[in-house]
C-alpha cells in the first residue's frame, strides 16, 4: 500500500505544478486584466454601466459573473474549429485574445460584484475553499528546487537590467527610452 501511495504522488505530481503554474499565470492575467479595466471604466458611459453593476442583487450578479465564461465558450469553439481546419495561428490567437479579455472582464466583475456575491453562502464557502486549495498549489510550487532556481534567475535578471547602463546609442537604450515614453503616457491618463 506504501508503494501504491508513493507511486500515485510521483505520477501526480508533475499535474499538480503543472495546475500551480497556471493558476499563476490566471493571477498574473487577472491582474493585468483588473488594471487594464480599471483605466476603461474612467470612461464615462462605462462608469454608468459599473454604477448600475453594483447596485445588482445577488442572483442577478451571479448570473453577470458567469456571463463571461458563457458567451466566450462558443468562440473558443470556433478557435477549435479553425485550428482543426487547417487554421493553427488563428485558433490559437483567437484562444489567447479570447482568455485575454475574459480575465479582465471576470477580473472587473468579480470585483464590482464581491460584496453581494459573498452573501450567496454556498458561493462564499466555494470561494474560501478554492482560494486555500490555490494557495496550497502554490507553496508546494515555491517549496521545489526549480522554482527557487528560476527565482534566483529572475532576481538576477532584475539585477542586471537596473544597474547594467546600455551603450548610449545600443538599439537597448532606445528601447528603454521608448518603454519610459511609454510609461509616462500611460500614468498621465
Amino acid at each position: 500500500m506504501r508503494t501504491l501511495h508513493r507511486y500515485r504522488r510521483w505520477l501526480f505530481a508533475p499535474l499538480v505544478y503543472l495546475a500551480a503554474l497556471l493558476l499563476l499565470l490566471e493571477d498574473w492575467l487577472w491582474n493585468l486584466g483588473a488594471r487594464v479595466m480599471n483605466r476603461l471604466a474612467q470612461w464615462p458611459p462605462l462608469h454608468r454601466l459599473e454604477a448600475w453593476i453594483c447596485r445588482l442583487g445577488p442572483k442577478a450578479a451571479l448570473v453577470l459573473f458567469v456571463l463571461p465564461a458563457t458567451l466566450l465558450f462558443p468562440v473558443k469553439l470556433l478557435a477549435l474549429w479553425a485550428m482543426a481546419n487547417g487554421h493553427p495561428l488563428t485558433g490559437v490567437t483567437v484562444i489567447v485574445l479570447a482568455k485575454l479579455g475574459g480575465a479582465a472582464a471576470v477580473a472587473r466583475l468579480y470585483l464590482l460584484t464581491r460584496p453581494v456575491l459573498m452573501t450567496i453562502v454556498w458561493f462564499a464557502a466555494l470561494l474560501g475553499w478554492f482560494l486555500a486549495l490555490k494557495e496550497r498549489w502554490i507553496e508546494r510550487l515555491r517549496a521545489t528546487r526549480a522554482w527557487r532556481k528560476v527565482e534566483a534567475l529572475r532576481h538576477a535578471f532584475h539585477h542586471w537590467r537596473q544597474h547594467v547602463a546600455p551603450r548610449p546609442g545600443s538599439w537597448l537604450a532606445r528601447f528603454r527610452r521608448l518603454l519610459k515614453r511609454f510609461r509616462r503616457r500611460w500614468d498621465t491618463r
